[in-house]
């Protein structure tokens, strides 16, 4: 009998599509949101599907409000499986507010952070702002993340902006650009009330630009998750992954359900 330790699925078995790339990826990523889920879960989370994961973003304010210990913890975890892990960019917005963005960057630094996000979802930023705030971030030696799109319930993706703030952000030193869908994948952004994004004219803007995989699309609903994969490939960077559809959208993109299930 053999040892365990050889037994290992067939490759066609493993990736039906023939096409998962392995890390670090630069197309074809997976962001998961973390709305404060506790160390061991956490922990659970990087040794199920830590090779799937490509971002960890601690979602909105909350990386204020962990214990020191927790926090650290998790940011070493996520180094160790060559995650990305960064604040949620509401918690960039408030410091700008409230004019302690100097303060946060050396805080986040302070943590371990290897990335932030740069967002305007619920500020007003101004496009010189915006791009002061990349470059510090830059400075600071992080990725950055930024977003385009407001959080608040019936806002709609302007494509032209949206084009014009990806090419600017990409040379302002950005590595990718989010289209907002909120957490709830409903009422704002790319989404109607139902969760649903019938405005082909958004799959226009990949056209638009040098390199389509440089956008990240907030997925947080199987059907959104089922649909970027279907209009824009396999290769679509999907962000706002629960941690516990990790493993199932790792198998949409695979073909390893019935969704996008792949024939012989």
């Amino acid at each position: 009998m053999e040892s365990l330790s050889q037994v290992v699925w067939d490759n066609r078995l493993l990736d039906p599509s023939g096409s998962r790339l392995s890390k670090p990826r630069t197309r074809g990523l997976t962001m998961v949101i973390d709305k404060g889920i506790g160390l061991t879960a956490f922990e659970e989370l990087m040794e199920t599907a830590g090779t799937y994961i490509d971002v960890v973003k601690l979602g909105f304010g909350t990386p204020a409000l962990y214990p020191l210990r927790v926090i650290t913890q998790k940011i070493k975890l996520a180094h160790a499986y060559e995650v990305t892990i960064l604040p949620g960019g509401t918690f960039l917005e408030a410091a700008v507010a409230h004019d302690r963005v100097d303060a946060f960057f050396s805080t986040v630094s302070m943590l371990g952070f290897s990335g932030v996000e740069v967002s305007d979802g619920t500020i007003e930023l101004e496009r010189e702002r915006r791009s002061e705030l990349i470059k510090q971030a830059l400075q600071d030696g992080l990725t950055v993340f930024t977003e385009y799109g407001k959080k608040t319930w019936g806002s709609r993706i302007d494509t032209d902006s949206l084009v014009r703030t990806v090419y600017t952000d990409l040379e302002c030193g950005a590595e990718f650009v989010t289209v907002e869908g909120r957490e709830s994948g409903r009422g704002a952004g790319l989404y109607d009330e139902n969760g649903s994004c019938e405005d082909m004219n958004l799959l226009q803007v990949v056209k638009q630009l040098p390199d389509p995989y440089k956008l990240m699309w907030e997925t947080p609903l199987k059907s959104q998750q089922v649909w970027m994969l279907q209009a824009l490939g396999r290769h679509v960077n999907l962000g706002n992954i629960s941690p516990e559809d990790v493993l199932s959208v790792e198998s949409l993109r695979r073909g390893l359900r019935s969704d996008t299930f792949v024939e012989a």
